[in-house]
């Protein structure tokens, strides 16, 4: 803290302590940080900074952004603005639809760090709990979609559509570029397949069944449920379709096919939808998981990730992350995709809906959201007099209702407004009623009387007015796990049981580069849990949003604040995502000067493995650019390659400092040279946290930026998602961002198609970013900033004469970020950085980012958060590692290079209490390698898992219950 901020108590600004957070937040007071600076070498931070982040990119002046403001002043001003918001009772459907989270799972897996704090789970042996809850999840969509096989989950449900499409075009054998969509399909769908559609170059055909049976097709596209709610039996156009060569993918209201006759059962090769309904709040557009199930001969061309069983070093059943190969940040630009976050915690929600529930309980549930729809259809029929009429016979839980005049039904929508509902208008007559498990008795009433103007009673008897052949006669969710833990206790233990089995931030810093792991502070995260933020639909009336629209705006405006640019995106629902949105807006602009010739994307070797996949999605040409010995662009091969396609450059995607974990001195001439070959500067948000308040890559010279707020800005993890990835546009390009089909986006122009599913993506994790930035204020993202600098450097220094620091600055200096070599002790030893990775976990640590983006290297970023005493841990055991791997070489006690406690790492507690113990070491030092392990041992679940078993083996689905004992 600087000294006018420190806390007096003479004083009533001392006495109420208003950037009291910003302790809070940073690892290390003005004490802890002059003993780190002393122990690299420096006096005080500005000199440090000085030597740290280059003259050219530095600020020197204050960002435009209020001073802190404590924790309980921020939630009442967020208060503030969720009073503004009304929390009308929703049955608007389209998509989205209100639930009830079990409190159990609430509390217990939603608002528990244990499960938000921690990582994707590249490191399976610490990942168990997560791995199991998401396997879950993927039985979940085998078993309701029929399909052999099921993903981990993908972003919502239009994005996952138009994912089917590509993956259709890979799958199929049709040589045509057509692609055919369901004109039942849900706007927001179309919307997105529209824009992924066009720079693919692949024309979009909507229209009716016999449209998709006599075109010719890669892929077709039918909504099961109609987004009228009309449910159709699709297997005789499937049929037709496919006999053409054509991929067919179905989406799917999960909730429904709990009643529904599956999509396998109708041919589709695909399944895919959204999960939101299985106890997942609206929260105004998402966060939700979308599912997608495919067929086995897809399993390497699916998009996202697959969880799979495995085996570990003891020839246990074991979880890992599946065919890692497949994921684009190793296949670059032949990647199927640019996914990078899903959305785990999500996923792992509506899967544990379905273990608390059971497949009794689901049924009940489905059937009562069906019943209800049935019930309100009986009374509209009944009183024909009103000239009201159903316009489907089979649905689901959406009634459309003919009004027969447009009168009638505006006076019926406005007056369900009116009493607190929010009902769906189809048209100038239409208007749907969209049943869901909210629904209730008094609501029955209200519905009945704005239709009919007589309230009637719920009636006894709950019918099913399904046909027969669109009804499932399969069982469902037969699994153990979700027939095991229906009470209170059960569930309570079972998601305990599996929280332990994973290392999450609650229990260690996880210090991963690029992915910058920061504390998530509970104050951060309580709004999200408010019904003001969680139950709105994202169709809402914007009259009954404005305080959500006002709070969105709000954080807009602090992060124009901290980048510098003119206007900001907050539609992209992922980092990957925003990196999409960023290069569409820079492709748009072109085509609007008519260059529609600039297709050209120079990305440097170091990028992250998204930029190239992002890069084909969007129909540019990738040309790679060389980096020096140091990690910086090579500026002779920028220029050369600047002068070739001067004629035909798109754009340059750049990573800032760079994924080497550099400040660049040459950022300012690197974005001068693209411009003056006519090109855009595409800027990576990752590292972002090397540049809040020092530095604004609007003014060094990028166009465009995404942000990842899962990152710098305190969005959870959340074991693989959720994340947000708005993105920084200058002016120029502002006319290119995403509008919305359904909800235009404010200032967004019309012609603009969307990017996610909702017009402000994943709403209702917005708070937390919101929250951040206002208890921080000013000065402290400056300290922050400052002092993750200052602990990346710290650790390298520390660990520089056990591991070679692989890149530094021009004075010696690293980022937020370090990169360590080991490569030479490998080459000496045969001991590779997998084997630290595993070591570490007996030393209750997670590897950082293990050969990324240089293979056989760790990337460490500590973060401003983590104290010195956890830094200091953390080195040491790095530095006990590197002595345990000379000990085997040297053979000391008789140690082995293929006999050690690294390379056999991690040590389960059944490995160190087993009567069999012929390894040289002792289980003492297997266990508690340094004395600070006892105080807080965590023991992994299970051995080194066997990957290459794993893949030549593939199961992505439930093992029997035998195989957990």
């Amino acid at each position: 803290m600087t000294t006018s901020q420190k806390p007096t108590f003479d004083t009533f600004k001392g006495l109420f302590n208003e950037s009291e957070f910003v302790y809070r937040h940073l690892g290390s007071n003005e004490s802890k940080q002059a003993d780190l600076l002393s122990a690299i070498g420096y006096q005080d931070m500005a000199s440090f900074i000085d030597d740290t982040v280059p003259e050219p990119v530095r600020l020197h002046k204050d960002l435009d952004l209020p001073l802190a403001m404590s924790e309980h002043a921020a939630l009442a001003k967020l208060r503030k603005m969720a009073d503004k918001v009304t929390v009308n009772k929703s049955y608007i459907g389209q998509g989205y639809s209100p639930v009830r989270m079990p409190a159990v799972i609430q509390r217990n897996v939603l608002e528990n760090p244990g499960w938000y704090t921690a990582y994707t789970p590249y490191q399976a042996e610490i990942a168990q709990g997560r791995l199991e809850a998401l396997l879950n999840f993927q039985q979940v969509c085998i078993d309701l979609t029929g399909l052999e096989m099921a993903g981990a989950s993908l972003l919502d449900e239009a994005t996952a559509a138009a994912e089917a499409m590509a993956m259709s075009k890979r799958m199929s054998k049709s040589k045509s570029t057509q692609f055919f969509v369901d004109e039942r399909i849900y706007p927001q769908t179309l919307d997105v397949i529209h824009t992924r559609a066009k720079y693919f170059g692949w024309e979009v055909i909507v229209g009716d069944f016999e449209l998709a049976k006599s075109g010719d097709y890669f892929g077709a596209i039918f909504q099961y449920v109609g987004k009228e709610g009309d449910v159709q039996d699709l297997t005789d156009v499937i049929s037709a379709v496919k006999e053409k060569k054509t991929y067919v993918s179905v989406v799917s209201d999960i909730m429904s096919l709990v009643l529904l006759k599956s999509p396998a059962d109708m041919g589709a090769d695909v399944a895919l939808g959204s999960t939101q309904r299985f106890g997942i709040p609206m929260g105004y557009g998402g966060p939700h998981a979308a599912y997608f199930a495919f067929t086995d001969k897809a399993k390497r061309s699916a998009p996202g990730r697959i969880i799979g069983v495995s085996k570990d070093a003891q020839g246990n059943t074991a979880l890992r992350m599946a065919l890692q190969t497949r994921e684009q940040h190793i296949r670059r630009e032949k990647a199927n995709s640019n996914i990078c976050t899903s959305q785990v915690l999500l996923a792992n929600l509506a899967g544990m809906y379905a273990v608390y529930h059971g497949p009794s309980g689901v049924k009940r549930i489905a059937t009562r959201i069906h019943a209800f729809a049935t019930a309100f259809a009986k009374v509209i029929k009944a009183n024909g007099e009103n000239k009201l009429s159903v316009v489907h016979e089979q649905f689901f839980d959406t009634v459309v209702v003919d009004c027969g005049s447009e009168q009638l039904a505006t006076e019926i929508f406005e007056n369900a407004d009116n009493v607190g509902y929010n009902l769906w208008r189809f048209d100038e007559t239409k208007i749907g009623v969209a049943f869901s498990e909210t629904s209730d008795e008094e609501d029955f009433k209200v519905l009945t009387q704005l239709f009919v103007n007589k309230a009637h009673e719920l009636p006894e008897a709950a019918t099913v007015s399904l046909d027969e052949a669109h009804l499932r006669t399969d069982d469902i969710l037969s699994h153990p796990v979700f027939n095991s833990h229906h009470t209170e206790h059960e569930m309570l233990r079972y998601l305990k049981s599996l929280e332990d089995k994973d290392l999450a931030m609650n229990r260690s810093m996880i210090a991963l580069g690029s992915c910058t792991m920061k504390l998530n502070a509970t104050s951060e995260m309580l709004p999200i849990t408010w019904p003001e933020f969680a139950n709105v639909h994202p169709f809402a009336p914007l009259d009954q949003v404005s305080g959500y629209i006002e709070m969105i705006d709000s954080l807009q405006e602090q992060l124009k604040a901290i980048t510098g640019f003119d206007d900001i995106s907050m539609q992209p629902n992922s980092g990957a995502s925003g990196e999409y949105a960023g290069i569409l807006a820079i492709r748009r602009y072109h085509e609007s000067l008519g260059e529609t010739n600039r297709n050209i994307c120079l990305i440097p070797m170091s990028a992250h493995g998204t930029n190239p996949a992002t890069a084909i999605m969007m129909g540019m040409e990738v040309v790679v650019v060389k980096t020096d010995d140091n990690g910086n662009v090579d500026i002779e091969d920028l220029t050369a390659k600047c002068e070739e396609h001067s004629a035909n450059l798109g754009a340059l995607m750049i990573t800032y400092p760079s994924t080497h974990g550099v400040f660049e001195e040459g950022i300012r001439k690197i974005c001068d040279l693209i411009h003056s070959h006519g090109g855009q500067v595409y800027m990576d948000g990752a590292n972002m946290n090397a540049q809040v308040a020092i530095m604004q890559p609007a003014e060094v010279g990028a166009d465009v930026l995404h942000m990842n707020l899962h990152k710098t800005f305190c969005i959870p993890h959340g074991g693989g998602g959720p994340g947000m990835g708005p993105i920084g546009m200058q002016a120029h390009l502002a006319p290119f961002k995403a509008n919305h089909t359904v909800v235009p986006v404010h200032n967004a122009p019309n012609q603009c198609s969307a990017v996610s599913a909702a017009p402000y993506g994943s709403a209702s994790i917005l708070p937390i970013s919101w929250m951040y930035i206002t208890m921080m204020g000013r000065d402290g993202l400056l300290e922050a900033t400052n002092l993750a600098l200052l602990n990346a450097n710290y650790v390298a220094d520390q660990l520089k004469d056990d591991y070679p620091v692989l890149y530094a600055g021009k004075n010696g200096r690293v980022a937020h970020e370090c990169i360590i070599d080991i490569r030479p002790l490998k080459d000496e030893t045969g001991i590779s950085e997998s084997d630290i990775a595993k070591r570490l976990m007996d030393y209750g640590f997670h590897a950082p980012t293990m050969s990324f983006p240089v293979a056989g290297t760790l990337m460490i970023e500590p973060t401003e958060s983590e104290s010195k005493e956890e830094l200091d841990r953390f080195i040491s055991a790095l530095k006990s590692i590197k002595a345990e791997i000379m000990k085997a070489k040297s053979g000391d006690e008789g140690w082995t290079l293929e006999d050690n406690p690294v390379v056999n790492a991690p040590h389960t507690a059944a490995v160190i209490t087993s009567e069999e113990w012929s390894h040289p070491y002792s289980r003492e030092t297997a266990a508690f390698p340094l004395p600070y392990i006892r105080a807080n041992k965590f023991w992994p679940s299970v051995g080194r898992i066997d990957d290459v078993y794993g893949d030549k083996n593939l199961m992505c689905s439930c093992p029997s219950i035998e195989n957990y004992m």
